[in-house]
Parts: structure tokens; sequence; C-alpha cells
């Protein structure tokens, strides 16, 4: 015996399709930082891309669809922020830019770079950005 509960059930063949996350790709030196943002990011509704800057090397993910940049100010590598910032702009030119630093404001060099700056240990902050640039627009996901 069936009852009829008032609802029409979810047909799963259907082209119902779940909304596609924005994606951060997130770059640091410290592979616990990276663990730490990308837990941030996640829990703010984003998918986390986390690369690690070796000593000499950036392996930067082509065709990810990376909705946003979120790094690190300094590297202990022969790489400054300024160079990878450059190279990531190279596969992600529209994509806008977060830097994280210890500094109190946006560093000098990257001023005419990057779209935003949040200090480093103020994960609250980096959601409620990341929350500013979505709502403005500046952050869109890829389908």
């Amino acid at each position: 015996m069936r009852q009829d509960f008032g609802y029409t059930p979810l047909n799963l063949n259907s082209n119902f399709m779940l909304p596609t996350l924005p994606t951060a790709l997130i770059l640091d030196d410290d592979p616990s930082h990276l663990k730490i943002y990308s837990w941030i990011v996640e829990r703010a509704g984003f998918k986390a891309v986390p690369v690690q800057v070796r000593s000499s090397s950036l392996e930067i993910p082509v065709g990810a669809g990376i909705d946003v940049v979120i790094m690190d100010y300094r590297y202990s590598s022969s790489l400054t922020a300024g160079d990878i910032l450059d190279r990531v702009k190279l596969a992600y030119p529209n994509a806008p830019v977060i830097v994280l630093s210890e500094l109190f404001d946006m560093p000098l060099d990257m001023e005419s770079k990057a779209t935003a700056f949040v200090r480093k240990g103020d994960p609250q902050r980096l959601v409620d950005k990341l929350g500013e640039m979505r709502a403005s627009g500046q952050i869109a996901s890829h389908a």
C-alpha cells in the first residue's frame, strides 16, 4: 500500500545538476599552511586546489578553472611572490588574487598585481573577503 506524502520524487535520470563550487588556487611553501587554508576556503564554500611552492619551482595546474588565487607573500624559495604571481597570471589572467602576509598592509610590489590583502592569522577575515568578492561578482564559479 503506497502512501501519498504530497511530494514528487526526485528523478535522478533528469538533467539535474548540482551547483558548481568556485575554485581557489592556494599557493604557499609550507604544507601545513596549505592544509589550513584549504580547510578555511572549503568551509567558505570553495573547492581548494593547494599548490606547494618549491625552492626553485612551481607547478601551476592548467585547465583547473581557477576562480580566485590565494597566495602567501613570503617564500623560502628563489622565486618571489611577484615571480609566482606573474606565472599564475599567464595561466589564469582573470582570476582575482588575495595576498596573505604577516605585514600590516598590502606589500608595495603587489599593489598593482593583486586584488586584495588579508593578514595571516585572521581566517575569519579571509572568509569575509571571499564572501565580499563573491557577492560583488569578482569571483564567479566556472561551470
